[in-house]
């Protein structure tokens, strides 16, 4: 059978609240199974999967690849793909503190490739924050591909730029992406170079989502557009029949921090308040440790930066005075408004955090199904 016309089976290990599995679903795969340990990331990907998937919440050291071969009633070599995204702290350059070899988590790639030497699927796709790109000099990406190839697979690793694929956001990330079919992997230098003709703009993919206040528990709420007056990008995010959208629930900020984002135009940080008002930063023992993103006034016009760890950053609202919403910030990352997420605030804001950008993997999927 033309696998173009075969329904291809996958498995997400690390899924999280299911970024990478909306995407290669949307691609024509059809993910049977998924892996995480969080209990709210875990409900997350259920609610939004209508009981048509096992999932388990447990820690991928405590599991074993033939459990869940069994599971799935499947041998060794059946599975057409394994997806994951582990943990990735130890290699992003935003981590200050524990950006080294030594972060427990840094092992959670070979666990992955462990998996998939066990599994032998058809296909693999592992992705990571870019700055697993040259940690280490580039040595951790070298063994890892060396350790694919060893396994018996065609492997590279590429770093494709969210923003390129329609997601209003600027993120880098790696996939490693590899077959032991016989594949030609040529197509990942074309994705690493594609772009779209124009960019998605935070105004374009956000501006018709409801006002709120700071610290907004509201919710759903009613859309202030109509779909006719809608961006392309909005109309594809929406709801076919409903008029309202959820998860519209944004962090409480003190007194302090909102008098702090009245001094910061579009597109300033935290230096903007430095600078025309220093005395609000009396409590920052040491500014040079403060990074880019911290207090950062989102563009209208501009795709967004990247949104991880954007509760902790205090991204700001373009024009409102508050950091960003739950479904805002699932809006930058491509989460269409039905995908709902589960769990405390500060749970529903990491999984948004953490996601893959479902327009970029489906974009990977498509091309995968594609030369396979």
């Amino acid at each position: 059978m033309n696998n173009k016309n075969k329904q291809l089976i996958g498995i997400d290990l690390f899924s999280g609240a299911g970024g990478l599995s909306l995407g290669f679903e949307n691609a024509g795969f059809s993910v049977v199974y998924a892996l995480e340990k969080d209990k709210y990331a875990t409900e997350t990907y259920k609610r939004n999967r209508n009981g048509r998937i096992i999932v388990d919440t447990a820690d991928i050291v405590d599991m074993k690849p033939g459990e869940i071969l069994t599971k799935l009633v499947l041998d060794k070599g059946d599975l057409d793909i394994v997806l994951g995204g582990p943990p990735c702290q130890g290699f992003s350059i935003a981590n200050m503190r524990t950006r080294n070899k030594d972060n427990p988590s840094n092992q959670l790639i070979f666990r992955f490739w462990d998996f998939v030497r066990q599994l032998m699927p058809r296909w693999f796709v592992m992705e990571n924050v870019a700055g697993l790109e040259n940690f280490d000099n580039g040595k951790v990406k070298e063994e890892l591909v060396r350790l694919f190839k060893r396994s018996g697979y065609q492997a590279e690793a590429v770093v494709m730029n969210a923003s390129h694929f329609g997601v209003p956001q600027i993120r880098k990330r790696i996939f490693f992406v590899g077959n032991r079919v016989g594949k030609p992997l040529v197509f990942l230098r074309e994705l690493a170079q594609h772009r779209d003709s124009s960019l998605t703009s935070v105004r374009e993919a956000i501006d018709d989502l409801p006002p709120l206040p700071n610290g907004n528990l509201i919710d759903p709420m009613p859309y202030i557009k109509d779909k006719v007056d809608t961006t392309e990008y909005q109309r594809s995010m929406r709801s076919i029949n409903s008029n309202e959208v959820h998860n519209n629930l944004v962090s409480k900020n003190n007194c302090l921090v909102l008098e702090r984002y009245r001094y910061i135009k579009q597109g300033e940080n935290w230096r903007a308040v430095a600078v025309r008002k220093p005395e609000l930063l009396y409590n920052y023992k040491d500014l040079s440790k403060c990074h880019e993103w911290i207090y950062l006034r989102l563009f209208w016009d501009k795709p967004s930066v990247v949104i991880s760890n954007y509760r902790k950053n205090m991204l700001i609202h373009p024009e409102q005075d508050r950091g960003l919403s739950v479904r805002e910030a699932a809006r930058l990352q491509s989460f269409p408004d039905n995908y709902i997420f589960c769990g405390p605030l500060g749970f529903q804001q990491q999984q948004v955090a953490n996601a893959v950008p479902p327009l970029l993997a489906k974009s990977l999927g498509t091309m995968i199904r594609t030369v396979d």
